[in-house]
């Protein structure tokens, strides 16, 4: 039987990505972001803007915690800009399907972790919990940042982000399901600073970070520097 012959590419810059898939297989989409690739693409790049600003406000930085990190695609990202991550969830699915998609290139620990029960047994240099907070009860809220902060070297700062309030009106139904605890910028910054010395807030349209009118805002990030 005839082989097919081998495939190469009009400009010859480009055979690489051939010699690549040849040798690796083509990476694969995790299964939030595979579904989210499906029904709405841009959404995956609004996602993935979040953890270039985390990474960009991180980088250099040593151990590196992630607090829900769902099926951890972005969480490579954060990993190229510091020396190492740790990325936690509670779900032990979602990290089931992490550590299936990890390789050596990107060394990344996934971990199943319910940050309401308990901080980390190691303290990090810094850690990021993006789209999670909304998801945790107002009565619980207190517990979760206390044991991040236990995670946490003394002076070590934190990034959470997360849907604005006002933005709520237009989410989806299967999203204001699972938001119990959206916040408005001022409260979200209030929280904030019962647990670090000093909290910045950006605000977030798409996939665009600013310092603009906060109600206007989709989304929005805070960084606390100087863990209390």
């Amino acid at each position: 039987m005839a082989k097919n012959p081998p495939r190469t590419t009009r400009e010859p810059q480009y055979q690489f990505c051939i010699d690549y898939a040849d040798e690796r297989g083509l990476e694969s989409l995790g299964l939030m972001t595979s579904q989210t690739w499906y029904d709405d693409p841009r959404r995956l790049l609004f996602t993935l803007s979040r953890y270039k600003f985390v990474a960009k406000m991180f980088d250099g930085m040593g151990h590196v915690l992630e607090v829900g990190c769902g099926d951890g695609f972005g969480t490579r990202i954060v990993r190229q800009a510091v020396d190492a991550v740790t990325a936690t969830d509670f779900d032990p699915v979602f990290i089931e399907d992490a550590r299936s998609r990890s390789c050596d290139r990107w060394d990344i620990e996934f971990t199943v972790h319910d940050m309401l029960q308990a901080p980390l047994q190691k303290q990090f240099d810094s850690a990021y919990a993006l789209d999670v907070l909304e998801h945790v009860s107002p009565e619980d809220e207190g517990r979760f940042l206390e044991n991040i902060c236990g995670s946490l070297k003394p002076g070590a700062c934190c990034i959470m982000g997360m849907p604005s309030l006002e933005s709520q009106a237009y989410a989806s139904r299967a999203s204001r399901e699972g938001h119990v605890n959206c916040k408005s910028m001022p409260e979200f910054r209030d929280l904030m600073q019962g647990y670090f010395a000093h909290v910045l807030g950006f605000s977030m349209n798409d996939e665009v970070v600013h310092t603009g009118f906060h109600k206007m805002a989709n989304y929005l990030l805070v960084v606390g520097t100087g863990r209390k």
